[in-house]
Order: structure tokens, then sequence, then C-alpha cells
């Protein structure tokens, strides 16, 4: 779906609660695209912006190397790995 151009007018809307979040209704003129988005403060105002997705394996591979390489601290850790003892089962 494409993503509507801003309207040029604010639009007061309703806050509500969500268990222990605030929550905003989003218009429809104002719907944007996907089921996540980001969310920052400027100030006293609330940015919301669509997460841009890979559309394909090509995009996907090139945001997933822009990832900083895994470090040691990253790895499975040494386990020793001790023999099983025979148990008495009867």
């Amino acid at each position: 779906m494409p993503i509507p151009l801003p309207s040029s007018r604010p639009k007061e809307v309703k806050l509500f609660r969500n268990n222990r979040s605030q929550a905003v209704r989003i218009p429809a003129e104002f719907e944007l695209p996907g089921d996540r988005v980001l969310i920052h403060r400027e100030g006293n105002k609330l940015i919301i912006e669509p997460i841009a997705r890979p559309a394909n394996i090509i995009e996907l591979l090139a945001e997933w190397k822009k990832e900083d390489l895994l470090g040691p601290e990253d790895q499975f850790p040494d386990i020793e790995d001790m023999p099983a003892k025979p148990e008495n089962i009867f």
C-alpha cells in the first residue's frame, strides 16, 4: 500500500489506555504501512515512522551486511560434556 501524502492540517485524535501503555487512534488518512513503527521524541513531539522492510532477498542481505560482526562474547560457551552415569531404574 502506498504511503499517503501527509495532511496539510493537523487532526485531533483520541488517546486511550491499553493495559499499562498509552495508545493513540490513527485515522485512516494517516495510516502507515506494515505492522510495526519506530517512535522517538523531539522536544514535546512524538515522531512515528514506518519501518522499511526489505522487499526481496537482495535487500535483506544488504541490510544484514550493515550489521557488526559477531564477537567472542556472542559465541556459545564451551561446556564440559560429562559422560552419562548408569542408572538403576528398577
